[in-house]
């Protein structure tokens, strides 16, 4: 075995825009005073268990609530120590031994220790729910003593690492059994607490209206300089603007891309902007009438008008997706084939696929202060087709709840990496076993594709796993299971009083809350 020490290792799959990350604003040294950060986001959460979640809303809320074994370092994609202080790889990728830093403590003094571990991961891949789907090949967690901890995988997994530092890799107090109920492993209870060590804790949420974090007295880091996080729940973008700019919020999350500019002039304010990898898109249930047929889903490609969408929407602060991996991250493919606004040819191809007088349902939630625009935009790309689109805007959780179920025809998503591997994309929306929340929301089987992807994620030769993965991309384009909108700048607006943000292009939409000041 070989000893790999955290300080200086990396993952070897970076994306190419770590350069373009920034902090905002440089620390400052704090006062003794207590201080408190108000954030404005859109909608309420629905669960925030780590073995759960899975969406950056409820990220914001459990990821600084737990720790986990590495870390994402700064505003890059390489991995730091986290509850691991050192750790070593068996010559055939398949063990995993971690050193488990000394003397942590959860939120309610229980030392964190191996067993903990081992508890966390056995109560993840029991659970089984979308989370677990990053550790595709994990066999077994073994406790050797209460600092070391082994870990086995079934086959080669060339994302491991990086994906320890996702929230699913989350460690949960095992005291957590106690709130059990018919067999839950306190799923229950903590959709709506939490369980870590990490430097907050969730002390209130009232539905609908907002959640607290406190500074955890016994996280054994360093004492985060902020003592409080609210997070406050304005659907509303004008109010979210309004309080932003009265000093009532420190951070905005849905001010519309339109009004940014006139956020600018304001002196008390600063607009965080940087590249990312977070894309939007539009799922189509391949399961349903009409849109069981490839000509259908591509003739909806044909009528959508992206340069509008992004000229208007976005201001043209973002780019058109080319296929399902977004530029910066590799295995983006820039000569794949992309689909542009031609109505001609999207009438033509209804003719043939024998579709006429198609009504759809297009769903979208209040989680995007821009999907209410991009909605109202594609029904009339479609209208110009002669597809009758209804709208229907329900609440997020009513949202995600539908897309589990695959209750909807078509409807509204964003996504962005977990972790610097093309997998995040490629597994997850476009393998048959991933339906739902997982990340298959099309719905969409190809065993070609299946073969594929599932080929591309068992080895670690970075150059056979590009090659696959464009052939899967070229299938994917015929197919048309999703319409591939825009990948988007990440644009922020904030109080100047706010310190210390450093944007991850994996931890979209979260925060660090831990190294943050005012």
């Amino acid at each position: 075995m070989r000893k790999i020490w955290v300080l200086t290792i990396s993952i070897l799959m970076l994306v190419s825009l770590v350069g373009c990350a920034k902090s905002a604003n440089v620390p400052q040294a704090s006062s003794t005073q207590d201080k408190s950060l108000v954030v404005a986001t859109a909608a309420d959460l629905g669960t925030i268990d780590p073995a759960v979640a899975m969406d950056n809303a409820a990220w914001k809320i459990s990821y600084p609530a737990y720790e986990r074994l590495v870390d994402f370092k700064g505003s890059s994609t390489e991995v730091e120590p986290g509850l691991a202080k050192s750790w070593t790889i068996s010559t055939d990728g398949l063990t995993w031994t971690f050193i488990i830093q000394d003397n942590v403590k959860f939120a309610d003094g229980t030392p964190l220790d191996a067993t903990a571990i081992k508890y966390s991961f056995d109560r993840l891949m029991k659970i089984k729910k979308g989370p677990s789907e990053a550790f595709p090949s994990l066999e077994s967690v073994t406790v050797v003593d209460p600092h070391t901890v082994i870990f086995k995988l079934k086959t080669v997994f060339p994302a491991f690492l990086s994906t320890l530092a996702t929230n699913g890799g989350g460690i949960v107090n095992p005291t957590v059994m106690k709130q059990e109920k018919d067999g839950d492993m306190g799923q229950n209870w903590l959709a709506n607490h939490t369980a870590g060590s990490g430097p907050y804790v969730l002390s209130e949420w009232i539905p609908e209206q907002s959640l607290k974090l406190t500074a955890n007295p016994n996280n054994s880091g360093d004492k985060p300089k902020l003592n409080t996080i609210s997070i406050k729940i304005i659907k509303d973008p004008s109010s979210q603007r309004m309080a932003l700019e009265k000093g009532d919020v420190d951070i905005a999350e849905n001010i519309p891309v339109d009004q940014l500019k006139e956020l600018k002039k304001n002196p008390d304010l600063v607009v965080f902007d940087t590249p990312s990898l977070m894309v939007d898109y539009i799922y189509l249930n391949t399961q349903k009438p009409a849109l069981n047929n490839p000509k259908v889903r591509q003739a909806i490609s044909y009528a959508v008008d992206y340069q509008g969408i992004i000229s208007s929407v976005w201001q043209g602060n973002a780019t058109q997706m080319r296929g399902p991996i977004p530029q910066g991250l590799w295995g983006y493919q820039p000569d794949l084939f992309q689909y542009t606004k031609n109505v001609e040819k999207a009438k033509s191809l209804l003719q043939e696929a024998g579709v006429k007088d198609l009504t759809l349902n297009f769903m979208y939630s209040d989680n995007k202060a821009w999907w209410e625009q991009e909605a109202q935009i594609i029904q009339n790309n479609l209208t110009e087709i002669g597809i009758k689109v209804n709208l229907q805007k329900i609440a997020y959780a009513a949202q995600r709840e539908k897309i589990d179920k695959g209750d909807f025809d078509l409807t509204l998503g964003v996504w962005s990496p977990d972790y610097a591997d093309p997998y995040m994309f490629m597994n997850y929306w476009f393998d048959s076993k991933n339906f739902g929340l997982a990340g298959n929301r099309a719905f969409y089987k190809n065993d070609k594709v299946d073969q594929l992807v599932r080929q591309a994620a068992s080895v670690n030769d970075q150059a056979q796993r590009t090659d696959l993965y464009k052939q899967a991309q070229e299938l994917i384009m015929q197919d048309a299971p999703y319409v591939f909108l825009v990948q988007k700048n990440y644009q922020l607006p904030m109080r100047k009083s706010v310190q210390g943000f450093v944007f991850n292009p994996m931890l979209q939409d979260m925060y660090n809350f831990q190294n943050m000041n005012k």
